[in-house]
């Protein structure tokens, strides 16, 4: 994007020589004697013009007419894959530039320029990394810290979201070449013959299905069985890591629908230069837009704003993209397996839940009438799409003649009897819902009968099943299998909610509501029982047909009942209210006992839910993992539960809170054995046990960007064709916020589980569980040395990075901390990664790891893990992520905001500690995977990683200095400022390091 000349950066630094700053100076120690920066210029005007002139020359943001037809017109067949992806960043870099040219002018547009310029001088002296550079290295940065604390607040802003543009423009280019190089592959593919509905990819189905007939020999029978059989149901979670704004991620996907335009012009071989001109203006008023949009959400979301937004990707991308992926996957299995072997219409190898409006866990503003008015929000939402679909159909479907089934059922002699067939009413009944409980009532009165309306999706199922048997009877297969086969898969896939709620709550609170109501019925406290004593009562209670409590009876005694045991009871009530399909599971968080389980279960059976939701108990810290067999064991040896479950038995496991318990490789093997435990648990007492995988976007709360590698890495014989998992934050918009994306991810997922169920892997010998265990425990004990033990820590991770200031961010409806007060204990896992992330560190995701693979390296054992790594798949992925993680982590730059921000010396030590502990584990690393260099065979993440490296150095900078005048300012005016920008820095980061949370 940015170069600027040497003769400019001289310029700039004589500016700092001469003194022209004016704000507070620091003191010996490093801190600052500010209290509001006051705005300033740092250079003459004739220095600026010197600069300006200079930048130009040299700048590729001032190309003097950026186009996107720029170079050789060429067939998308041969463009040079990373030559088109450079043309594309450069020319939106340059319309960025022109733009704050024009808006800012040129003094902005240099120190940009200079800044960037400073970064890049950096890296290119190896960024503190390099011995032999490191003096000259620590000079460069040093003046890159005394410019940027140089600026005023007004430019810390102005050149903070210039460099946050920049990346989010660039991140929108890498997101579309990703598209590209699919489509690239698919027309090699096609041009030798091939199908090509799906890429011919190892982590496709079109590769996966080839490979298990052509060389695992797996008979097509069986593919089709697992294919037809598979679910991977993807939980949409409103979990705080989405940093841009809706109006931004819009404008985002705006940019990447003209790459693709441009893309298809180019493939057309000529294009006139009108098409060019208004390509190049729509993508110049797009960028222009988006500079002069706000970035910051300034007020905090509610649930409903929440489930909103995050169900949006639903009704504007995967309504469409769900049924044409399982319409390739079809063609793709009919020509790979056999004509024969098509994708049933009831087939259902994706499905999609939610939490938005569910989830209570620690949020407060999560009530039960907000859970009514999200489930009728997504019946009015699908029964608003179902109509468009259906009105569309009965347009194509004049057809006069039907079989007698559809008369038959449709009971008259209707002319065009398709278009008679196809008029549901859904959608007024739920507005009419979500109006009578936003006026404030508790309930409200069905004007629309629900006798005209379809309230479940086997209803509308059988009905269009009828239609396209009598299609497929008439001579109209072809007819069938269009838009009515969509509709019929959408049903499926979306029922007639859209996306069905889980409801979570915590363990504590149904203890608690169950205490209230023993002590109301004088039988004691059940929160002072021990677990025997509760099972025992659980179970009378579940075979017992008298409620335990008339509804509404917890309103008339709060000296008894306190508000959340009130709000908990009222839950199951709002529960025993919903209409079929609205509501999926009931997952307990911090789950430790049976009873926990055996709770819920007697709770929605005194509410009166006819059709009880599934209990999904969540094991999250390592405690609650080693002991999760045992608890399942105390349920399936309790009659009156296993008669409750029909055999089947939901367990969420917790990837974030494990990890940020024990530490990341701790944690992965408990979650591996644990799988492996309670499978075997399933398996003893004949339970068909799914497993919900509760991950998160980062490495350090369990996420993988190689999901195919992911899944693959998971225990043998506990995923067997059912992967049940969380979609997060600023996931669910990179995975599903583009058609093409979403197709992608859908078809990853299932060549994923259909891969693992069909291939044959390596189990850990009995000599890498005993390897395994000793890692877990000398990484655990490290970990937990710095984390919990060492009282320099939390004084330490408040200061050093912007943990306090991240609550101030408008990106959730939840607090940062499930209860008010404590440590790192009661901090969420997002903000905890989130903080780290921000300061380049890391730490949650390699603290541990390193001190284990060292010590076991050094050791007589140290063939045994060489041996784990080169051969089995599990670990190596473990390995593989954490070394992709210290590739991205900067060392220096958190030495940098130590500097800055870190005033406690006992705590700075533990700073420099930590960064020593951090080159030991890179150390480690390097020596296990036998590499050079961090990452040596990712050639894309180190190319990803050198363009935007220095864009995001300044940014850290930007931040840095930011924080430290926030937490100097007693200004409430200039406060509010410096939040903005410390905001728009947030965003820049998490978009440069391409995840938050």
């Amino acid at each position: 994007m940015l170069s600027v000349s040497s003769a400019a950066r001289v310029a700039v630094r004589r500016s700092l020589a001469t003194g022209t700053r004016k704000a507070g100076a620091r003191t010996a120690n490093g801190s600052a004697r500010r209290v509001c920066h006051e705005n300033v210029r740092f250079a003459s005007a004739s220095t600026a013009h010197a600069t300006d002139v200079m930048a130009r020359s040299m700048s590729s943001i001032a190309e003097p007419n950026p186009s996107l037809f720029s170079g050789k017109m060429q067939d998308l067949t041969g463009l040079d894959p990373s030559e088109q992806l450079r043309t594309d960043v450069r020319v939106m870099g340059s319309l960025l530039g022109k733009i704050i040219n024009l808006k800012c002018g040129p003094e902005i547009f240099d120190k940009v320029e200079v800044m960037r310029s400073m970064a890049k001088s950096w890296r290119d002296k190896g960024a503190g990394r390099e011995p032999e550079n490191a003096k000259e290295a620590a000079e460069t940065f040093a003046e890159l810290s005394s410019f940027v604390s140089s600026l005023s607040s007004e430019e810390l802003g102005l050149i903070g979201r210039a460099f946050t543009h920049f990346l989010a423009i660039a991140n929108a280019a890498e997101s579309h070449h990703r598209s590209r190089l699919i489509q690239q592959s698919m027309l090699q593919s096609a041009s030798q013959g091939e199908l090509a509905a799906l890429p011919n990819k190892m982590d496709s189905c079109g590769g996966v299905i080839q490979s298990l007939v052509n060389k695992s020999g797996v008979p097509p029978e069986t593919i089709w069985k697992n294919l037809c059989s598979q679910t991977v149901e993807l939980v949409l979670t409103a979990h705080p890591t989405e940093v841009n704004r809706r109006t931004i991620i819009d404008k985002h996907k705006r940019v990447q629908k003209l790459l693709t335009e441009a893309d298809a012009c180019r493939a057309m071989g000529v294009v006139t230069p009108f098409q060019q001109m208004s390509l190049n203006d729509r993508m110049h008023r797009e960028i222009g837009s988006l500079w002069q949009s706000d970035e910051v959400s300034r007020v905090k979301p509610t649930p409903q704003f929440e489930a909103e937004r995050g169900t949006l990707v639903v009704e504007t991308v995967l309504w469409e993209a769900l049924p044409t992926y399982l319409r390739k996957l079809d063609a793709t299995m009919r020509h790979t397996l056999g004509a024969e072997y098509g994708l049933p219409l009831d087939a259902q190898p994706i499905k999609i839940s939610s939490w938005m409006g569910g989830d209570r866990d620690g949020n407060p503003n999560v009530t039960p009438n907000v859970t009514r008015e999200v489930c009728l929000a997504n019946r009015a939402k699908a029964a608003r799409l179902f109509r468009q679909d259906l009105t569309s159909l009965a347009t194509q479907l004049s057809i006069t003649n039907c079989s007698d089934e559809l008369r038959q059922f449709l009971g008259s002699d209707a002319r065009e009897p398709y278009k008679e067939f196809l008029k549901p009413r859904t959608e007024d009944w739920a507005e009419q819902g979500i109006a009578s409980l936003r006026s404030g009532s508790a309930a409200y009165v069905d004007r629309v009968g629900t006798d005209d309306i379809y309230l479940s999706k086997d209803e509308i199922m059988e009905e269009l099943l009828v239609i396209h048997r009598s299609l497929a009877m008439t001579g109209n297969p072809v007819t069938a299998n269009g838009a009515l086969t969509d509709a019929i898969r959408n049903v499926s896939a979306f029922g007639l909610v859209m996306v069905p709620l889980d409801v979570r709550q915590e363990s504590d609170r149904h203890t608690e509501a169950l205490d209230a109501i023993t002590k109301f019925l004088g039988l004691g406290s059940y929160a002072g029982w021990d677990e025997k004593t509760r099972i025992n009562w659980l179970q009378q209670q579940l075979t017992s047909k008298r409620p335990l409590l008339r509804p509404g009876e917890w309103n008339n005694h709060p000296d008894i009942f306190s508000p959340t045991a009130v709000d908990t009871l009222e839950t199951f009530a709002m529960i025993a209210e919903q209409h079929e399909d609205s509501l999926n599971a009931y997952v307990i968080s911090q789950a430790t006992s049976a009873s926990d389980v055996m709770a819920v279960v007697a709770l929605q059976r005194d509410a009166g839910v006819k059709n009880p939701l599934r209990v999904a108990p969540l094991f999250e810290t390592l405690e609650d993992l080693e002991g999760a067999a045992s608890t399942m064991e105390t349920l399936f040896t309790t009659p009156v539960y296993m008669g409750i479950i029909g055999g089947k038995q939901e367990v969420m496991i917790g990837y974030s809170d494990s990890a940020k318990d024990a530490g990341r490789l701790a944690a992965s093997w408990a979650q591996y054995e644990t799988q492996e435990e309670l499978a075997a648990v399933a398996k003893k007492y004949k339970i068909d046990m799914t497993f919900f995988h509760g991950k998160g976007g980062t490495v350090g709360r369990g996420g993988n960007p190689a999901t195919f590698n992911a899944i693959m890495a998971h225990a043998p014989d506990t995923i067997n064709g059912q992967f049940r998992v969380t979609e997060q934050g600023e996931m669910i918009n990179q995975n599903f916020g583009y058609h093409d994306r979403a197709e992608r991810t859908m078809d990853i997922f299932t060549s994923a589980v259909l891969a693992e169920a069909l291939t044959e892997r390596q189990k850990p010998l009995p000599e890498w569980r005993t390897m395994m265990a000793t890692l877990s425990k000398i990484s655990c004990d490290a970990y937990r040395k710095i984390v919990r033990e060492d009282e320099r820590f939390v004084p330490y991770f408040r200061s050093a990075t912007p943990e306090l200031e991240l609550s101030n961010l408008n990106i959730g409806s939840r607090p940062a901390k499930r209860k008010a007060g404590g440590g790192v204990e009661s901090l969420r896992a997002i903000p905890w990664i989130f903080a780290w992330t921000q300061t380049r560190l890391n730490l949650p995701t390699w603290l541990g790891v390193g001190e284990a693979v060292g010590d076991v390296l050094k050791s007589k054992d140290a063939d045994v893990l060489r041996d784990m790594y080169e051969n089995w798949g599990s670990f190596r992925t473990t390995i593989d992520l954490v070394e992709m993680v210290l590739a991205k982590s900067e060392p220096s730059v958190a030495a940098h905001y130590d500097k800055m921000l870190v005033h406690e010396e006992k705590a700075k030590e533990l700073g420099a500690e930590v960064r020593a502990i951090h080159a030991g584990t890179e150390n480690a690393i390097l020596d296990l995977t036998n590499h050079t260099t961090l990452a040596e065979h990712n050639t894309l993440l180190r190319r990803t990683l050198h363009v935007r490296n220095p864009y995001v150095d300044c940014l850290n900078v930007l931040q840095a200095e930011t924080l430290l005048r926030l937490r100097a300012c007693e200004d409430p005016t200039e406060k509010k400022v410096l939040m903005n920008i410390l905001i728009t820095s947030i965003t820049g980061i998490a978009n440069g390091m391409g995840n938050t949370g």
